[in-house]
């Protein structure tokens, strides 16, 4: 239930019945063409299993969400990524790719993914699900930072202390 409500909120499912208005449009009568234009205008998704393309470096991957924007990446594009890895703590991995990372690095890959659209929010499917204690904290630090800069962070996780982080928690049964 938790990762359908997201994947609802995330205008990757449609609902079944019911509306839902997203900054004054109602999303669930829209086709998969104007789905995709919401997401890369409003939304950015960090997956629990990152979901980085094996082929492309860290900067590739975080410019991601604008090639479905058809933008290119031209110069100002390209810096924007680097500040972005710069910002997650990447700057000096830059050209690596995924499998050159560690599970940690590989999620400040896919959280500067989901920021470079400059979202107004981030969905989280259990981000800290596949690390270790001491980078799960890291990775909650880092959106607690980019939660007080302003973004709105929607989270799904199963794990209390990683709940705990949040300013407000719905628990769903």
């Amino acid at each position: 239930g938790k990762s359908t409500l997201l994947n609802l909120v995330g205008c990757l499912d449609r609902p079944t019945s019911g509306q839902y208005v997203l900054d004054d449009e109602d999303v669930s009568e829209m086709d998969d063409d104007q789905l995709s234009e919401i997401r890369s205008r409003y939304l950015g998704f960090i997956f629990q299993s990152y979901n980085l393309l094996p082929q492309y470096t860290v900067v590739e991957n975080i410019g991601v969400p604008l090639m479905y924007q058809e933008k290119r990446l031209d110069e100002a594009a390209h810096h924007r990524c680097h500040q972005l890895a710069d910002l997650v703590g990447l700057g000096n991995r830059t050209d690596h790719r995924p499998m050159q990372l560690s599970g940690g690095q590989q999620q400040r890959v896919a959280i500067a993914r989901a920021l470079v659209n400059d979202p107004h929010v981030i969905l989280a499917d259990e981000p800290t699900g596949n690390l270790d204690s001491h980078t799960s904290e890291e990775i909650m630090m880092m959106l607690n930072k980019l939660n007080a800069a302003g973004k709105t962070i929607i989270m799904v996780t199963h794990e209390t202390d990683i709940a705990a982080w949040a300013k407000r928690v719905i628990r769903l049964r």
